[in-house]
């Protein structure tokens, strides 16, 4: 379980340039952050590194990532934007 401090911080990193990344990572980490592990994290990271654009091609599966890793996150940041997808079903 991640702590409360922490949590905000990755909430802030998770604010975008681009409007679309921005809702997306923020209603991830609202809708699962208090769930992620270490390893999500090192993904999220990874991903918040990425420039705006390679990372909504990611996103909205324009584009795939090379690491299986980051694809499978990626992944599951798009599950868990389904409608009626409940929190504990995003894994």
């Amino acid at each position: 379980m991640i702590d409360e401090t922490r949590l905000k911080r990755i909430r802030w990193r998770c604010r975008r340039g681009m409007l679309e990344n921005d809702l997306i990572l923020s209603r991830f980490v609202e809708r699962c952050g208090e769930r992620l592990t270490e390893d999500d994290i090192a993904n999220l990271d990874e991903l918040l590194h990425m420039t705006d654009n390679a990372l909504w091609d990611l996103l909205s599966g324009r584009d795939e990532a090379v690491d299986p890793r980051l694809a499978a996150f990626a992944a599951r940041i798009a599950r868990a934007m389904t409608p009626n997808q409940e929190p504990k079903d995003v894994r």
